[in-house]
């Protein structure tokens, strides 16, 4: 899958791994991908929690992210289309990414094995975006 960033989806980045740094359409926060799901995998009271005129899709991959904004981190649950690259360069302070992910100049890169990831402890409650 790619994000694509613009309407002529001139640039765009893949995100066929974990690893990838994003940042939110519309939201003041970024993140680190460290799963995903190929279509909406949440309830409907959670999809209807977002606000109706930015409420995504639910045919559209949905992103798991180890989200940080300002003031706190957080895991996040995102649709594609919600999702552009973060070409910040600014290195992620989420406590959990060193748990999952090895910086290799400038890039992040998944240590764990995605089979496992349902033994990874999450500990705050994910926040709908």
């Amino acid at each position: 899958r790619c994000l694509h960033r613009g309407a002529r989806r001139q640039r765009q980045m893949c995100i066929r791994d974990s690893g990838a740094v994003v940042r939110h359409r519309y939201y003041p926060f970024r993140g680190i991908v460290f799963d995903v799901d190929p279509v909406f995998n949440s309830t409907e009271e959670w999809w209807q929690s977002i606000p109706e005129d930015i409420r995504p899709r639910k045919d559209q991959p949905f992103y798991h992210l180890l989200a940080e904004n300002e003031k706190t981190e957080y895991v996040a649950y995102v649709s594609e289309q919600n999702l552009l690259p973060d070409e910040s360069g600014k290195p992620l302070r989420h406590p959990q990414v060193p748990e999952l992910f090895a910086q290799e100049g400038g890039r992040y890169r998944a240590t764990f094995v995605r089979e496992h990831l349902s033994l990874i402890h999450i500990s705050e409650p994910t926040r709908p975006y």
